[in-house]
């Protein structure tokens, strides 16, 4: 049974479902009536017909969901609202989607509460192996290695970024004390920037996805048959036939937990499992960049004079190279053209940095 904060952060957006909560049952009949408007829209921007079908069963799914919570507010004595509109936010997204495509926008297109858009993010489209049993459902292919990946590229970027300010520095005929002061502002604002960054972006991207699971358990506790047909419409657009899709979406719904599990997977696309800590992709982001940041920078630290530039140019260079040969673990290149292209990035960026430098500074060293 999932027990991680995320699955369980939906329990305050769950309450605030209840059953006589007349401002609760507004937000319910407005989120699924906007939800129909926009899934109509997505029908007709679709090109894929299998797509744009279940845009439409999703679309008819909403409408059947929004008048639930029209009985409900009119059950309570509350004024149910006349003309509703998708918005300017949903608007903006649409117009996206009809000049990049569905999948193109599908991270924004969640935000407005659209399901389904897994299947933008898999094989789905050009043929995949259909789900065949019960146990299939939610499993998700992981990308090994993503956290190293992660790293790899912070300490590429702090040895890029630092390295290159060094440079540019050093073109100007700055003193060495002068360089390593510059070399340290330089790793300290980077690792800074690249932390408060990070803990920004993933904290957004968690709040998203815990609001999101929140609306799940909110909607599976007060329809649950609604929810099960949502996601057999789903699994009959990833190649399940229909009577399949119908029966696996039931076995899940009976077990709530599971069901809430499988929804976020399925109609979110996410992983409760992996929506990642902001705090540690915050620390991880800041140590990878200064790893990298300080590779130019310790030889000013030990040594004085021209010599220290020259060794800090022969570190990052070296640098350079294995970080171009570690990614090819990922790329599956060789890791000597891999290296040697990274290392040719940064020398490209090396040597335009000093070139201004020097244009800017006293003459060069």
């Amino acid at each position: 049974m999932d027990k991680t904060p995320a699955a369980n952060s939906g329990q305050q957006s769950a309450h605030a479902h209840g059953t006589n909560d007349p401002a609760a049952a507004l937000e319910g009949f407005l989120e699924e009536r906007r939800s129909s408007l926009i899934y109509a829209q997505l029908c007709k921007i679709e090109t894929e017909p299998r797509l744009a079908r279940m845009f439409e069963q999703l679309g008819a799914a909403a409408q059947e969901q929004s008048t639930f919570w029209e009985k409900r507010l009119r059950e309570m004595g509350a004024e149910v609202p006349g003309e509703i509109t998708i918005g300017r936010r949903a608007g903006i997204v649409l117009w996206l989607a009809r000049r990049m495509g569905v999948g193109a926008v599908r991270g924004l297109l969640s935000v407005l509460k659209v399901r389904g858009l897994v299947v933008y993010s898999t094989t789905a489209t050009s043929g995949h192996a259909p789900v065949t049993h019960v146990s299939q459902i939610g499993a998700r292919h992981k990308v090994g290695g993503g956290n190293l990946r992660a790293a790899v590229f912070g300490v590429n970027d702090g040895l890029v970024s630092n390295a290159s300010l060094i440079f540019g520095m050093a073109g100007a005929s700055v003193g060495s004390e002068t360089l390593l002061l510059v070399g340290v502002a330089g790793l300290l604002a980077g690792a800074f920037s690249m932390a408060a960054g990070e803990y920004v972006s993933v904290r957004s991207q968690r709040e998203v996805f815990e609001y999101q699971i929140g609306l799940e358990r909110a909607e599976l506790e007060e329809y649950p048959q609604a929810e099960a047909q949502e996601l057999a419409i789903i699994y009959e657009a990833k190649g399940v036939p229909p009577a399949e899709a119908r029966r696996l979406a039931d076995t899940l719904i009976a077990d709530p937990e599971r069901a809430l599990d499988t929804l976020a997977r399925e109609e979110l696309g996410l992983n409760p499992d992996e929506l990642g800590s902001p705090w540690g992709a915050s620390l991880a982001s800041f140590f990878a960049f200064a790893i990298g940041a300080a590779i130019p920078l310790v030889p000013f630290l030990v040594m004085d004079g021209g010599g220290a530039f020259g060794v800090a140019v022969l570190s990052a260079a070296a640098a350079l190279f294995a970080v171009g040969a570690l990614l090819s673990l990922f790329t599956g290149r060789s890791a000597l053209w891999s290296g040697a292209r990274m290392l040719l990035i940064g020398a490209a960026a090396g040597v335009a940095t000093y070139a201004i430098g020097s244009l800017l500074g006293a003459p060069a060293l």
